[in-house]
Protein backbone atom coordinates (compact mmCIF):
# COMPACT_ATOMS: atom_id res chain seq x y z
CA UNK A 1 0.00 0.00 0.00
CA UNK A 2 1.06 3.54 -0.70
CA UNK A 3 1.87 5.79 2.19
CA UNK A 4 0.88 9.35 0.85
CA UNK A 5 0.18 11.76 3.60
CA UNK A 6 -2.93 13.42 3.16
CA UNK A 7 -3.41 17.04 1.92
CA UNK A 8 0.27 16.71 1.45
CA UNK A 9 3.23 15.87 3.36
CA UNK A 10 3.14 17.25 6.82
CA UNK A 11 5.65 16.13 9.42
CA UNK A 12 5.26 15.01 13.00
CA UNK A 13 7.53 13.20 14.88
CA UNK A 14 8.92 12.80 18.66
CA UNK A 15 11.73 10.42 18.90
CA UNK A 16 13.52 9.73 22.46
CA UNK A 17 17.42 10.01 22.31
CA UNK A 18 19.93 8.36 24.81
CA UNK A 19 18.27 8.90 28.66
CA UNK A 20 15.38 10.91 28.82
CA UNK A 21 16.46 13.23 25.99
CA UNK A 22 14.16 13.97 23.61
CA UNK A 23 13.62 15.46 20.33
CA UNK A 24 10.62 16.33 17.59
CA UNK A 25 10.47 17.36 14.08
CA UNK A 26 7.73 19.41 12.74
CA UNK A 27 6.90 20.88 9.26
CA UNK A 28 5.05 20.78 5.82
CA UNK A 29 5.68 20.50 2.42
CA UNK A 30 4.56 23.42 0.89
CA UNK A 31 3.96 22.53 -3.18
CA UNK A 32 3.18 26.56 -4.02
CA UNK A 33 6.83 26.32 -2.96
CA UNK A 34 8.15 23.88 -4.03
CA UNK A 35 9.82 23.37 -0.26
CA UNK A 36 9.80 20.74 2.55
CA UNK A 37 10.27 23.18 5.18
CA UNK A 38 10.99 21.21 8.72
CA UNK A 39 12.20 22.57 12.45
CA UNK A 40 13.84 19.90 14.62
CA UNK A 41 13.31 20.68 18.31
CA UNK A 42 15.22 19.22 21.15
CA UNK A 43 14.73 19.75 24.72
CA UNK A 44 17.32 20.69 26.64
CA UNK A 45 16.29 19.58 29.94
CA UNK A 46 15.89 16.57 28.93
CA UNK A 47 19.60 16.05 28.49
CA UNK A 48 20.84 17.94 31.35
CA UNK A 49 22.16 20.94 29.04
CA UNK A 50 22.46 24.59 30.60
CA UNK A 51 23.06 27.23 28.35
CA UNK A 52 25.05 29.31 27.11
CA UNK A 53 28.15 26.47 28.23
CA UNK A 54 25.81 23.56 26.10
CA UNK A 55 25.03 25.18 23.16
CA UNK A 56 27.48 22.98 21.07
CA UNK A 57 26.33 19.78 22.52
CA UNK A 58 23.02 20.75 21.42
CA UNK A 59 24.04 21.74 18.02
CA UNK A 60 25.64 18.31 17.42
CA UNK A 61 22.69 16.10 18.95
CA UNK A 62 20.51 18.21 16.51
CA UNK A 63 22.74 17.55 13.54
CA UNK A 64 23.22 14.13 14.15
CA UNK A 65 19.33 13.30 14.59
CA UNK A 66 18.40 15.03 11.73
CA UNK A 67 18.78 12.97 8.46
CA UNK A 68 17.42 10.18 10.53
CA UNK A 69 13.95 12.19 11.84
CA UNK A 70 13.23 13.97 8.08
CA UNK A 71 14.59 10.55 5.74
CA UNK A 72 10.75 8.84 6.37
CA UNK A 73 9.22 12.32 4.84
CA UNK A 74 11.76 12.29 1.99
CA UNK A 75 10.82 8.45 1.29
CA UNK A 76 7.37 9.48 1.40
CA UNK A 77 7.12 12.15 -1.27
CA UNK A 78 5.04 11.36 -4.24
CA UNK A 79 6.88 11.32 -7.56
CA UNK A 80 3.53 10.79 -9.12
CA UNK A 81 -0.26 9.36 -8.89
CA UNK A 82 1.19 5.83 -7.55
CA UNK A 83 4.84 6.20 -7.24
CA UNK A 84 7.03 7.65 -4.48
CA UNK A 85 10.64 7.96 -3.68
CA UNK A 86 10.68 4.55 -1.41
CA UNK A 87 9.37 2.52 -4.72
CA UNK A 88 11.51 4.17 -7.13
CA UNK A 89 14.67 3.14 -4.60
CA UNK A 90 13.27 -0.67 -4.30
CA UNK A 91 12.75 -0.32 -8.72
CA UNK A 92 16.23 0.78 -8.56
CA UNK A 93 15.40 3.68 -10.30
CA UNK A 94 16.95 5.99 -7.81
CA UNK A 95 20.21 5.68 -5.12
CA UNK A 96 19.59 4.16 -1.81
CA UNK A 97 21.61 7.04 -0.14
CA UNK A 98 19.34 9.51 -2.44
CA UNK A 99 17.50 10.87 0.69
CA UNK A 100 20.44 11.44 2.99
CA UNK A 101 22.05 13.38 0.09
CA UNK A 102 18.68 14.73 -0.25
CA UNK A 103 18.73 15.92 3.33
CA UNK A 104 22.25 16.94 3.25
CA UNK A 105 21.87 19.77 0.29
CA UNK A 106 18.73 21.20 2.53
CA UNK A 107 19.08 24.71 3.46
CA UNK A 108 19.57 25.47 7.12
CA UNK A 109 18.67 28.28 9.69
CA UNK A 110 21.76 28.47 12.17
CA UNK A 111 19.77 27.25 15.19
CA UNK A 112 17.57 29.26 17.86
CA UNK A 113 16.57 29.55 21.84
CA UNK A 114 13.18 29.13 23.18
CA UNK A 115 11.67 32.01 24.51
CA UNK A 116 11.79 30.21 27.80
CA UNK A 117 15.22 28.89 26.99
CA UNK A 118 14.06 24.96 27.41
CA UNK A 119 14.22 24.09 23.84
CA UNK A 120 16.78 24.59 20.95
CA UNK A 121 15.53 24.26 17.17
CA UNK A 122 17.09 24.18 13.76
CA UNK A 123 14.93 24.75 10.81
CA UNK A 124 15.77 23.01 7.52
CA UNK A 125 14.48 23.76 3.79
CA UNK A 126 14.06 21.17 1.05
CA UNK A 127 13.84 22.57 -2.04
CA UNK A 128 12.12 20.16 -4.55
CA UNK A 129 12.69 21.05 -8.16
CA UNK A 130 16.72 19.53 -7.24
CA UNK A 131 14.43 16.36 -6.63
CA UNK A 132 12.87 16.38 -9.85
CA UNK A 133 15.75 17.31 -11.39
CA UNK A 134 17.54 14.10 -9.96
CA UNK A 135 14.17 12.00 -11.09
CA UNK A 136 13.92 13.09 -15.07
CA UNK A 137 16.48 10.53 -16.90
CA UNK A 138 15.09 11.00 -20.07
CA UNK A 139 17.42 12.65 -22.68
CA UNK A 140 15.10 13.81 -25.24
CA UNK A 141 11.05 14.81 -24.48
CA UNK A 142 8.86 12.36 -25.62
CA UNK A 143 7.04 13.13 -28.71
CA UNK A 144 3.48 14.78 -27.87
CA UNK A 145 0.58 13.14 -29.66
CA UNK A 146 -0.80 14.87 -32.73
CA UNK A 147 -4.58 14.51 -33.60
CA UNK A 148 -5.15 13.28 -36.87
CA UNK A 149 -8.35 15.38 -37.07
CA UNK A 150 -6.76 18.76 -35.63
CA UNK A 151 -8.29 21.69 -35.27
CA UNK A 152 -7.79 25.28 -35.10
CA UNK A 153 -6.43 26.87 -32.26
CA UNK A 154 -5.30 29.96 -31.04
CA UNK A 155 -1.58 30.30 -29.92
CA UNK A 156 -1.09 30.65 -25.78
CA UNK A 157 1.80 31.46 -23.65
CA UNK A 158 0.95 29.10 -21.03
CA UNK A 159 -2.16 26.89 -19.30
CA UNK A 160 -3.15 26.94 -16.27
CA UNK A 161 -5.62 23.94 -15.30
CA UNK A 162 -8.53 25.05 -12.56
CA UNK A 163 -8.80 22.33 -10.05
CA UNK A 164 -9.26 23.62 -6.50
CA UNK A 165 -12.25 21.96 -5.86
CA UNK A 166 -13.31 18.51 -5.05
CA UNK A 167 -13.79 16.77 -8.73
CA UNK A 168 -14.92 13.02 -9.57
CA UNK A 169 -12.01 10.48 -9.48
CA UNK A 170 -12.47 8.24 -12.43
CA UNK A 171 -13.20 5.39 -11.76
CA UNK A 172 -14.61 5.60 -8.84
CA UNK A 173 -18.28 6.63 -7.26
CA UNK A 174 -16.71 9.84 -4.79
CA UNK A 175 -14.65 13.00 -5.50
CA UNK A 176 -12.00 14.42 -4.19
CA UNK A 177 -9.44 17.52 -3.94
CA UNK A 178 -6.71 17.26 -6.53
CA UNK A 179 -3.63 16.56 -4.87
CA UNK A 180 0.04 17.36 -5.42
CA UNK A 181 2.67 15.67 -6.62
CA UNK A 182 6.62 16.53 -8.48
CA UNK A 183 4.91 14.50 -12.01
CA UNK A 184 1.43 14.44 -12.66
CA UNK A 185 -0.10 13.40 -15.76
CA UNK A 186 -2.80 15.22 -17.96
CA UNK A 187 -5.51 13.06 -19.52
CA UNK A 188 -8.49 14.07 -21.74
CA UNK A 189 -12.33 12.97 -20.51
CA UNK A 190 -11.17 10.09 -23.55
CA UNK A 191 -8.80 9.32 -20.93
CA UNK A 192 -5.84 9.68 -23.65
CA UNK A 193 -2.80 10.73 -22.21
CA UNK A 194 -2.20 14.25 -23.09
CA UNK A 195 1.22 15.13 -20.57
CA UNK A 196 3.35 13.33 -18.26
CA UNK A 197 7.17 13.60 -16.89
CA UNK A 198 8.52 12.48 -20.38
CA UNK A 199 6.75 15.29 -22.31
CA UNK A 200 9.49 17.82 -20.23
CA UNK A 201 12.37 18.75 -22.41
CA UNK A 202 15.08 18.04 -20.07
CA UNK A 203 17.32 21.02 -21.86
CA UNK A 204 14.49 23.52 -20.62
CA UNK A 205 15.37 25.72 -18.02
CA UNK A 206 12.61 24.92 -16.02
CA UNK A 207 12.99 21.44 -14.23
CA UNK A 208 9.61 20.79 -12.49
CA UNK A 209 6.66 19.58 -14.63
CA UNK A 210 4.23 22.21 -13.19
CA UNK A 211 3.73 25.12 -11.28
CA UNK A 212 0.80 24.56 -8.32
CA UNK A 213 -1.13 27.85 -7.23
CA UNK A 214 -3.57 28.51 -5.17
CA UNK A 215 -6.25 30.33 -6.50
CA UNK A 216 -5.25 34.19 -5.63
CA UNK A 217 -2.54 33.67 -8.18
CA UNK A 218 -5.31 33.66 -10.66
CA UNK A 219 -7.50 36.69 -9.38
CA UNK A 220 -4.78 39.01 -9.04
CA UNK A 221 -5.75 42.51 -8.96
CA UNK A 222 -3.75 43.37 -12.06
CA UNK A 223 -5.20 43.96 -16.07
CA UNK A 224 -4.48 40.10 -16.84
CA UNK A 225 -5.95 38.89 -13.18
CA UNK A 226 -2.40 36.70 -13.06
CA UNK A 227 -0.13 37.04 -10.14
CA UNK A 228 3.57 38.53 -11.32
CA UNK A 229 4.89 35.15 -10.42
CA UNK A 230 2.35 33.37 -12.76
CA UNK A 231 3.01 35.71 -15.49
CA UNK A 232 6.47 34.87 -15.31
CA UNK A 233 5.45 31.26 -15.91
CA UNK A 234 2.30 31.05 -18.51
CA UNK A 235 2.39 34.94 -19.60
CA UNK A 236 -0.07 36.99 -20.49
CA UNK A 237 -2.14 34.87 -22.73
CA UNK A 238 -2.60 31.68 -20.89
CA UNK A 239 -5.07 28.84 -22.14
CA UNK A 240 -7.17 28.42 -18.99
CA UNK A 241 -8.95 25.45 -18.68
CA UNK A 242 -11.35 23.72 -15.77
CA UNK A 243 -10.55 20.32 -14.69
CA UNK A 244 -13.53 17.64 -15.52
CA UNK A 245 -12.07 15.34 -13.29
CA UNK A 246 -9.27 13.76 -11.31
CA UNK A 247 -7.51 10.12 -11.83
CA UNK A 248 -4.79 8.09 -9.83
CA UNK A 249 -4.31 6.18 -6.81
CA UNK A 250 -3.59 9.32 -5.37
CA UNK A 251 -5.71 11.56 -6.73
CA UNK A 252 -3.19 13.89 -8.29
CA UNK A 253 -3.60 13.59 -12.36
CA UNK A 254 -6.22 16.50 -13.58
CA UNK A 255 -8.25 14.80 -16.41
CA UNK A 256 -9.37 17.79 -18.96
CA UNK A 257 -11.66 18.20 -21.51
CA UNK A 258 -11.05 16.47 -25.13
CA UNK A 259 -11.87 20.01 -26.56
CA UNK A 260 -9.44 22.02 -24.38
CA UNK A 261 -6.80 18.96 -25.08
CA UNK A 262 -7.15 19.26 -29.10
CA UNK A 263 -6.77 23.24 -28.67
CA UNK A 264 -3.45 22.06 -27.08
CA UNK A 265 -1.87 19.50 -29.53
CA UNK A 266 -3.37 20.95 -32.56
CA UNK A 267 -0.73 23.63 -32.32
CA UNK A 268 2.94 23.20 -32.38
CA UNK A 269 3.10 26.57 -30.26
CA UNK A 270 1.05 25.01 -27.92
CA UNK A 271 2.51 22.33 -27.80
CA UNK A 272 5.68 23.83 -27.29
CA UNK A 273 4.27 25.09 -23.68
CA UNK A 274 4.07 21.28 -22.48
CA UNK A 275 7.52 20.47 -23.47
CA UNK A 276 8.64 23.86 -21.76
CA UNK A 277 6.81 23.36 -18.51
CA UNK A 278 4.88 26.21 -18.92
CA UNK A 279 2.04 24.76 -17.13
CA UNK A 280 0.38 25.47 -13.65
CA UNK A 281 -2.35 23.61 -11.88
CA UNK A 282 -4.35 25.92 -9.19
CA UNK A 283 -5.36 23.79 -6.23
CA UNK A 284 -6.93 24.31 -2.92
CA UNK A 285 -5.10 26.04 -0.82
CA UNK A 286 -5.82 22.96 2.00
CA UNK A 287 -3.51 20.40 -0.35
CA UNK A 288 -0.96 22.94 -1.21
CA UNK A 289 0.03 23.27 2.86
CA UNK A 290 -1.52 21.68 5.35
CA UNK A 291 0.67 21.86 8.79
CA UNK A 292 -0.03 19.79 11.65
CA UNK A 293 0.63 20.54 15.23
CA UNK A 294 3.69 19.25 16.84
CA UNK A 295 3.52 16.07 18.97
CA UNK A 296 4.10 16.26 22.29
CA UNK A 297 6.63 13.81 24.13
CA UNK A 298 4.14 11.76 25.36
CA UNK A 299 2.83 10.53 21.98
CA UNK A 300 3.75 7.70 20.03
CA UNK A 301 5.46 8.83 16.32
Amino acid sequence: MKRFFPLGLCLSLAVPLSGQASIAISGSLEWDKMELNASVALRLDSQGIRMPAGRAQAEEIINVEYTGLIRPYILNIPIDSSTTIEDLIHAGDFSLYGPDLIAADARRIPPFLSPDIQSLTASYTIDLTDISAQVIRHSRPMELYRPIAAVPSASYTGIIIIANEAQPIHGRNTRALPRPCLFPKIWDTDMNLIYERNSLDPRSSRKTLVQYVSDKSIFYPTPSGLSPELVALVGLNPLRIFARGVFGASPSDPIIDKADALAILSSETNRLLLREGRVAIVLHEDVLKAPLPRRRDDQDP
